[in-house]
C-alpha cells in the first residue's frame, strides 16, 4: 500500500482502515483499479502480452485439435509479471457454454506459473503436482497463497470473459497444483507473465495452454524440470504414488499422456506455431 507523505498518522489510518476491511479491497491494492482498464490494452503490447482478442483467438485454434480430453470448451488467462491479470477469455458462445468454476481456476494457475517461475527457470503447474503431495517437498505450497475472492468473484457475471471481466488489472493470487499454467517467455527470453487455461481435463488443460502459448510465440522458455533440463512440459513418472524426478503427474488417460509428452516435438519451444 501507498501512502502520501503527509504524516505519520494519515499513513497509520490508511492502513488500519484497510486492515479492518472498511474499503473496497482495490482501494487498499497497488493493482490497476477498473477504471484504468481502458489502458490496458496499450500496457499489454508495451509489455509484449497478446491482447484479448489475440489470446481468444489462440485458445480458440488450441482447443479446437486433438487434445487427448473432453473436448470441452475453455477458459484462458494472463497475468502480466507483476500478477496483474491483463486478458480473460473462452472459447464458447456463452459464458455458460464452459465449466463456470473454470474461469477463476485458469486465473488461478496464471498467477502460479508467474509467481513460481525465473527469468532463466521455468515451472508449469503440472510440475508441481508430486512435490505438493503429503510427503512432498513442496507439500503445502497450494495452501500458501490464496485466491483473492473480492477480485475472483468481482462485478457482474455478464461481463466475465470480455474485455471488460473484472479481473483485468487486478492480482487474483492463487497456487493450483495441476496442468494448465506456463510461464511466458517473449523471444529476447523475457519472463512476460503467464497463461492459465482450465475447463478439461488438467492434463487436456496442459497441451492446450502449451498449444496456445505457441501459437502466442511466446514459448522461448530458458530452462526446466522436464525433457533433461529443456522445459516445463507435464512429466508423466509416477509408479506406486512415486514420481521418479519429484515434479511428476497424474495420467489422465493415454491420450492425454501420449499428445502431452511429444509437445516438444509438435510444438517445439521457442519454434513457431506447430
Amino acid at each position: 500500500m501507498r501512502t502520501h507523505r503527509t504524516g505519520r498518522g494519515v499513513g497509520w489510518s490508511a492502513a488500519l482502515i484497510c486492515g479492518l476491511g472498511l474499503v473496497a479491497a482495490n482501494a487498499c491494492s497497488d493493482s490497476i483499479t477498473t477504471s484504468q482498464q481502458s489502458n490496458q490494452e496499450t500496457d499489454n503490447g508495451r509489455s509484449g502480452l497478446p491482447d484479448w482478442q489475440t489470446l481468444r483467438t489462440a485458445l480458440i485454434e488450441a482447443q479446437q485439435e486433438d487434445n487427448g480430453g473432453l473436448g470441452f470448451d475453455m477458459w484462458g488467462t494472463i497475468v502480466d509479471r507483476t500478477g496483474t491479470v491483463v486478458a480473460v477469455v473462452f472459447t464458447g458462445n456463452d459464458v455458460g457454454d464452459q465449466w463456470p468454476a473454470s474461469r477463476v481456476i485458469s486465473a488461478q494457475k496464471a498467477n502460479t506459473a508467474n509467481s513460481l517461475s525465473l527469468p532463466d527457470f521455468a515451472l508449469s503447474t503440472a510440475n508441481l503436482y508430486a512435490a505438493t503431495q503429503p510427503g512432498g517437498s513442496l507439500f503445502g505450497l497450494q495452501f500458501s497463497n490464496p485466491v483473492d475472492p473480492a477480485v475472483a468473484y468481482c462485478g457482474n457475471t455478464g461481463g466475465y470473459g470480455t474485455q471488460h471481466d473484472c479481473m483485468v488489472g487486478n492480482k487474483i493470487g492463487g497456487i493450483n497444483v495441476f496442468g494448465g499454467g506456463l510461464a511466458l517467455y517473449g523471444p529476447d527470453g523475457t519472463l512476460l507473465g503467464a497463461i492459465g487455461v482450465s475447463g478439461d481435463l488438467s492434463c487436456a488443460d496442459h497441451n492446450i495452454a502449451w498449444k496456445t502459448r505457441d501459437r502466442l510465440g511466446l514459448d522461448f522458455v530458458p530452462a526446466g524440470v522436464a525433457d533433461d533440463g529443456a522445459d516445463d512440459n507435464i512429466i508423466y513418472d509416477i509408479a506406486d504414488d512415486t514420481s521418479a524426478s519429484g515434479f511428476g503427474h497424474p495420467v489422465c488417460n493415454e491420450e492425454t499422456q501420449s499428445i502431452g509428452e511429444q509437445l516438444p516435438e509438435t510444438n517445439p519451444i521457442g519454434g513457431g506455431e506447430g
